[in-house]
């Protein structure tokens, strides 16, 4: 038999809900109060107030919604690489402060770069520090509505928040394309950070070698100064491995079937 749902039913008098004549689901241990009653004990915090408090600090942090589930025990590591990648991102977590490098993971898309650098941000945000998640393309556009006077709102308002953050992830670096106000925006971000003394982790689909004559490395797409400051900034972490999105088109090929 499954677990039974509880109810708040608003009487017909309350006013206090939007909708009074719906009911609200709550949690089955403590009926919304956040207090779980203990026979004979007491009573203590309910583990969904401890839920709704990681909510909302991963929601302040700007995690999106396909990552809410990413942290390190859900890490697949099938390769040596990705062992490595897990075992430096961990040890990053648990170090902080004591650490003087951020990582720069880099390596073909669905490795699980992000997954990774999420995961540190988790760990971080529950000890306390003030952490931020960035994707580069989302930022720039973000930067650009800001021109708009009918947003209220300008670029360094924009920006304060990824240069004030203790701990910032910047995902898809290099993903945009590499014009020279992209390669502006890119040095002010990262040489404000680097000047801070701030730990800055980034994710790319862009190596330092590359495998064929058509494919563009890093250093083409922020430029060989940003790169070179970037050795200083990070260590740099290649992460190898099979995508793992196909299983997902796998499984559904074979749902169909």
């Amino acid at each position: 038999m499954s677990n039974p749902k509880f109810y708040v039913v608003p009487g017909q008098t309350d006013k206090s809900l939007p909708f009074p004549e719906k009911a609200v689901e709550v949690c089955p241990k403590c009926y919304g109060s956040g207090m779980e009653l203990i026979p004979g004990k007491g009573a203590r915090p309910c583990s969904c107030r401890r839920k709704r408090i990681q909510e909302n600090l991963f929601e302040r942090v700007r995690i999106p919604k396909r990552y809410s589930n990413c942290s390190f025990s859900n890490y697949q590591t099938l390769t040596e690489s990705q062992k490595n990648a897990f075992k430096r991102a961990y040890t990053l977590a648990q170090k902080y402060p004591d650490v003087e490098k951020g990582l720069l993971f880099m390596g073909g898309v669905g490795t699980g770069k992000t997954h990774l650098a999420v995961s540190i941000l988790k760990c971080l945000t529950e000890r306390g520090f003030n952490c931020l998640f960035c994707e580069f393309g989302s930022l720039l556009r973000e930067i650009q509505n800001s021109y708009n006077p009918a947003t209220q709102s300008s670029e360094l308002k924009v920006l304060e928040p990824v240069l004030e953050a203790e701990i910032l992830v910047l995902d898809e670096l290099g993903a945009s394309k590499p014009t020279e106000w992209v390669k502006d925006t890119m040095s002010f971000i990262i040489n404000t950070r680097y000047n801070d003394e701030k730990l800055t982790i980034f994710t790319t689909n862009y190596l330092d070698e590359r495998r064929d004559e058509r494919e563009e490395t890093l250093e083409d797409r922020i430029g060989a100064r940003l790169r070179s400051r970037l050795y200083e900034m990070c260590q740099t972490i290649v992460v190898e491995g099979p995508d793992y999105r196909k299983k997902f088109d796998k499984l559904s090929k074979i749902k169909k079937t």
